[in-house]
């Protein structure tokens, strides 16, 4: 019995411990994002294995988009210009086209460089891949959905979330990557979760 008490309360506190974060983890989440590879801006092949040993904030746009997609982008590169201000390192940004036939490794490139992103941030912009395995890591990997273009428009359906992932890629929040009625688009917290995930690095 004492046995049996002791194994409880040890098994108790080890999982205290694996789950003592100052980010808490949303109900939704809690998965380790799937293999992947992909190319990014730069025409370099990008893996999940890079996502290892820094924190990752990601979302999907695509370069035609005429609504929401320059917005989350420039809400995106504030949140990069925050962290630089406050000293934080070991993250990055991931941005997945969600029209990868039109999204070459160029366009991609020409359309982060209108962007005041501060030099040193590691920002990959994927494409290499078809509508299919978008569409199935969206969904699998982030609970999302992305839909082709209706017939007679060029542009994509996507949702316009950030999400966050951890050093060792398991997916922990997501956050409205635009204001949303009253509520503004959340820097603060977004910057202070990166931040805490940093720190959490070991």
């Amino acid at each position: 019995m004492k046995k049996f008490i002791l194994f409880g309360l040890f098994s108790v506190l080890f999982l205290s411990a694996c789950s003592n974060s100052e980010v808490e983890t949303m109900s939704q989440f809690g998965n380790e994002i799937q293999e992947y590879s992909v190319t990014n801006q730069n025409d370099e092949t990008v893996t999940d294995d890079d996502l290892e040993g820094k924190v990752w904030l990601l979302d999907f746009i695509f370069t035609n988009c005429a609504t929401v997609c320059p917005p989350m982008t420039a809400n995106m590169t504030h949140l990069t210009q925050e962290l630089e201000e406050q000293g934080v390192e070991d993250y990055g940004v991931l941005s997945f086209s969600v029209d990868p036939e039109r999204d070459t490794p160029e366009a991609l490139s020409q359309y982060i460089s209108y962007y005041e992103v501060p030099e040193d941030t590691e920002w990959h912009l994927m494409t290499g891949y078809d509508h299919d395995f978008i569409r199935s890591f969206a969904e699998k990997n982030f609970k999302t959905i992305v839909a082709p273009a209706p017939e007679g428009s060029d542009q994509v359906t996507h949702a316009t979330s950030f999400y966050l992932i951890d050093s060792e890629g398991t997916i922990r929040k997501s956050y409205a990557g635009l204001d949303q009625g009253d509520k503004g688009f959340p820097v603060s917290e977004i910057v202070d979760d990166v931040a805490a995930l940093t720190e959490e690095i070991e």
